[in-house]
């Protein structure tokens, strides 16, 4: 239930409103940003909310019930504060909005008519969309274990149990040369075995793409490795682009145990029977007494 403060109450039974509203977003980086689709830039929640940008919504969609509410948020891209490079890397995916109705005369007058989080990003020459999804949209996401055949805990995770930060694990590289928009060599990684970052990730430590997470598609050689990612980077790399790579897993027991001697701790069912078990027929002269088939 919401609460409306008794200024806000006689503003809204006014026959002229002097209302607005403003948009508070938390990077998943902790960066704060605010914006308005006032004229002028106000204060909410101890957050600037600027007017510069032009960012406005679409009509607000919600239900009494569990569906997920969202709008669409627009506005120019302006950047220092909300650049295409920002939006490029990923720095506002998943972001944490909150929305506000504030009467402009007296910003603290103001009531949350909305909370959720930013999904898919889309962006043009000069604007940017943003879809907003409501909180609900997490009851959509998968809780408890999964009965397959891989691994459901994530490399490095509490699950897991294998220490992702250690240097037989994680090592650190640079840029020498470019050999397309996904692909490129690199130094620093002359101590590991080729394929031994294949399935990993990768996170830009400075450069364009510095912040961005990007998953590794092959590694190979030794001296001059020669890294490529399952998608071009969001912006040009260059030489001399640093960045910190993870060991690949691809999840199956094979590797766990092998690669990393870590089989007491795989959370998958690597013995589930496949499809093949379920099409099989009875044989003449098989031991047909409902057990296990060889």
């Amino acid at each position: 239930m919401k609460t409306v403060s008794p200024g806000l109450s006689a503003s809204l039974a006014a026959g002229v409103t002097t209302l607005c509203t403003c948009w508070i977003v938390t990077r998943r980086d902790g960066t704060v940003l605010g914006f308005t689709d006032h004229d002028a830039d106000l204060v909410v929640e101890g957050v600037a909310c600027l007017a510069e940008s032009g960012v406005t919504a679409s009509a607000l969609e919600q239900s009494a019930g569990l569906a997920v509410d969202g709008m669409t948020l627009m506005g120019a891209l302006t950047g220092d504060r909300l650049g295409e490079d920002d939006l490029a890397r990923g720095l506002f995916d998943g972001a944490r909005l909150s929305a506000w109705r504030v009467d402009w005369q007296t910003p603290a007058d103001r009531v949350q008519i909305f909370a959720g989080t930013i999904g898919e990003v889309s962006r043009g020459r000069t604007a940017f969309q943003a879809e907003v999804r409501s909180l609900t949209n997490a009851l959509n996401q998968p809780r408890g274990r999964l009965y397959g055949r891989s691994c459901e805990a994530a490399f490095g995770d509490g699950r897991c149990g294998v220490d992702a930060s250690l240097s037989a694990y994680r090592s650190g590289g640079t840029v020498t040369r470019l050999v397309s928009g996904r692909s490129f060599a690199a130094s620093g990684l002359a101590a590991y075995a080729p394929g031994w970052f294949s399935a990993g990730t990768l996170t830009w430590l400075t450069g364009r793409n510095a912040g961005a997470v990007q998953e590794v598609r092959t590694h190979l050689g030794r001296e001059s490795a020669l890294l490529d990612l399952w998608e071009p980077t969001a912006l040009a790399m260059a030489p001399g682009d640093t960045f910190t790579i993870v060991a690949g897993c691809d999840r199956t027991f094979e590797s766990c145990r092998g690669k990393f001697g870590n089989a007491a701790n795989f959370r998958g069912f690597p013995h589930l029977p496949g499809s093949d078990y379920a099409m099989t027929y009875a044989r003449p002269g098989a031991q047909n007494d409902g057990g296990r088939l060889d």
